[in-house]
């Protein structure tokens, strides 16, 4: 059975800081394509980060020099730096595995429950 369980989310101010994690459990985080996603009130999912199997990372431009995406193959672990928090980056933000090991914008088919981030202004 695959589980991947997001922590880390909460309520941060403006330019705040917080990591949010993904521990896997079924999957291997380090053979896998890992990424993160978000979804804000009224707007569909999209693509925030993902990390490749050989440790290629990308980003979405509105989030490019203020996140980081990173794992930690012992623990089965991935996380997300996310620095200098906006209020428009107030999310659900989803965990999501890539069997193929690529870590783009698609074909992620297993996904966590996800944890909510809020920025206040």
């Amino acid at each position: 059975q695959v589980q991947l369980v997001e922590s880390g989310g909460g309520l941060v101010q403006a330019g705040g800081s917080l990591r949010l994690s993904c521990t896997a459990s079924g999957r291997s985080v380090s053979s896998d394509g890992m990424g993160w996603f978000r979804r804000a009130p009224g707007k569909e999912r999209e693509f925030v980060a993902g990390l490749s199997q050989s440790g290629r990372t990308r980003y979405t431009d509105s989030v490019q020099g203020r996140c980081t995406i990173s794992r930690d193959n012992a623990k089965n672990t991935v996380y997300l730096q996310m620095n200098n928090l906006k209020p428009e980056d107030t999310a659900v933000y989803y965990c999501a595995a890539d069997p193929l090991g690529i870590g783009r914008e698609t074909g992620y088919g297993y996904w966590g429950q996800g944890t909510q981030v809020t920025v206040s202004s």
